[in-house]
């Protein structure tokens, strides 16, 4: 069975930092395709970096390029996003999921998510 648990959310403030973490079971993050995902409140499920394979560039959207980062922890089967720069209208539940997509994203019957671990951005 696989498992994704996303850990690392909580409350900053703006211009701060984050580490989101995402423990994966049953399966071998080495071997997929990986990514992060947000939904904000009222907005649309967005896919934020994306991760093809340890051989590929990562891909980011446009608004957290340069801020965002994704790797992988092949040790312990985790990927993290590091978060820097924070803004407000980051704030949102991020997932950790196999559909790997930057943009608008629809869940896939296929695809593994987490359960979401909350950021928010305030002063």
């Amino acid at each position: 069975q696989v498992q994704l648990v996303e850990s690392g959310g909580g409350l900053v403030q703006p211009g701060g930092s984050l580490r989101l973490s995402c423990a994966a079971s049953g399966i071998d993050l080495d071997n997929h395709m990986i990514g992060w995902a947000r939904q904000a409140p009222g907005k649309q499920l967005e896919g934020i970096s994306c991760m093809l394979t340890t051989d590929h560039s990562p891909d980011y959207e446009d608004s957290v390029k340069g801020r965002f980062a994704i790797s992988r922890d092949s040790g312990k089967n985790t990927v993290e996003l590091q978060m820097i720069g924070l803004k407000p209208e980051a704030s949102a539940v991020y997932y950790c999921t196999t559909d790997c997509f930057v943009g608008v994203l629809i869940r896939s019957k296929r695809g593994y998510w987490g359960q979401g671990t909350r950021v928010t951005v305030s002063s």
